[in-house]
């Protein structure tokens, strides 16, 4: 039963995927039903625009801040971005959305946005035109323009190759390749995809395990010319899946090659077909010779631990917990100050799919909607229960750090009370004075 599963998994790991574009490289929605996204934090504006796009035969859906629009971008497939320019009270710059509008189109150059601007921001708008939008509405909108202008949009040929959707996408986070995170680390790894993707140049993406490295893969590839072709990833310690690379086209990502010997990497590099492009997912790239290296890591993608992407961690983990609550139909109202403060300072085994792994068992776990740190950390939580009643049963050392930020949050959040930190917690109060005295907070 353990080999058949083991075949299962690496079946599922190797398999070859690839995308059913529509001809003008959008979604393949019909012109007569669009999926659209609305980013504006205006609940007036999304009710209305959502009445109006609901009896032209559309589905509009609304994302209130730019965080929102990315992880919507992140899990779904939209025919058209309708942006406003201005998400801060007394803010009529356009900037913030600006920046908006570079990064949806830096993650996805065929984006199809339509800006959204005030009478007066006629100037404004031109620029967001130049900076790569389709068109623009005023504020306050016609209906019939709205919709002429959105349709006409979408039905616009495409300006660069389509960028499909893998038939059944890898890793946390399911739609298009789009790498979650503000931290200046991941926005250099988004520049090194821009710059790279186009290109056919072997590229050697290095970091540790379950930190992005196949999703920046997957990127690569659909930034490049070979996206119609399509995309294989293959587990070089698999033996019976370098059968698979014979019929290997276009984009061929080759994870653990790190772990081949110097006579298992001699081997690969013979087989490799000399019309594909070759991406080497590795942990160590130290570990690859210099032949190997100069056919399938000419130049390197470094992934940065979760720990030195700063606030990234909670993005994801709010990214992951709307996943999955899509997923499993289940409410999320967000994650309580200690869980948060947990996501941000605590370690967490394997890196980001550690991380979507947790967010994900305490999204199907939780009852009222509200995630708190004991819902992301058990273990943590029963700890320190355990430790309160037991001078004798020390902690673990993995969850010292843990312990450590979900008492500091307690206390934060209820602003140093101690009977009603101890309470939110679980512990007696003698028992928080003397963590407290533990940890000299």
């Amino acid at each position: 039963m353990e080999n058949k599963q083991n075949h299962r998994d690496r079946a599922e790991t190797n398999r070859p995927l690839s995308g059913a574009p529509s001809e003008n490289g959008h979604s393949n929605a019909s012109s007569s039903s669009a999926r659209i996204l609305l980013v504006d934090d205006n609940p007036d504006v999304a009710r209305a625009m959502g009445i109006a796009f609901d009896v032209a035969g559309h589905r509009l859906d609304c994302a209130t801040s730019p965080e929102e629009a990315y992880s919507r971008l992140a899990r779904d497939r939209y025919d058209a971005i309708l942006l406003d320019l201005n998400f801060t009270a007394g803010r009529t710059s356009g900037d913030e959305g600006f920046v908006c509008l570079a990064r949806i189109l830096a993650d996805n150059p065929r984006a199809v946005v339509v800006v959204i601007t005030a009478h007066s921001g006629v100037r404004i708008a031109v620029a967001a035109m130049k900076a790569g939008a389709h068109d623009f509405i005023m504020k306050p909108w016609r209906n019939a323009d709205l919709i002429t202008k959105v349709e006409a949009a979408i039905a616009a040929p495409a300006t660069a190759q389509p960028l499909p959707l893998p038939a059944q996408p890898t890793g946390a986070g399911s739609g298009s390749a789009r790498l979650i995170g503000d931290s200046a680390a991941m926005a250099r790894v988004r520049e090194l995809v821009r710059k790279l993707g186009p290109t056919n140049a072997g590229v050697m993406v290095s970091g540790p395990a379950g930190s992005g490295r196949t999703l920046v893969a997957q990127a690569l590839h659909e930034a490049s010319s070979r996206v119609e072709i399509g995309l294989t990833i293959l587990d070089v310690r698999d033996a019976s899946a370098w059968d698979m690379l014979g019929d290997a086209k276009g984009t061929l990502v080759l994870r653990h090659v790190d772990r081949l010997d110097d006579v298992g990497q001699a081997r690969l590099l013979g087989r490799l077909p000399a019309d594909i492009r070759p991406i080497a997912i590795v942990t160590d790239p130290h570990a690859l010779g210099s032949r190997l290296k100069e056919r399938a890591g000419t130049v390197e993608i470094a992934l940065p631990p979760l720990s030195a992407r700063g606030g990234d961690a909670l993005l994801l983990a709010r990214h992951f917990a709307q996943l999955a609550a899509d997923r499993h139909q289940r409410a999320f109202a967000g994650f309580t100050p200690s869980a948060q403060a947990l996501i941000a300072e605590s370690p967490w085994n394997d890196e980001v799919r550690g991380l979507a792994h947790a967010v994900e068992r305490a999204v199907l776990l939780n009852e009222n909607g509200s995630i708190d740190a004991a819902a992301l950390k058990p273990q943590l939580a029963a700890a320190l229960s355990q430790s309160a009643t037991s001078a004798s049963s020390p902690l673990d050392l993995s969850l010292w750090d843990s312990e450590r930020v979900m008492i500091e949050a307690a206390l934060k959040h209820h602003h140093h009370n101690v009977t009603q930190a101890a309470e939110a917690l679980g512990l007696s109060r003698g028992a928080l004075y003397r963590r407290m005295a533990k940890y000299d907070l």
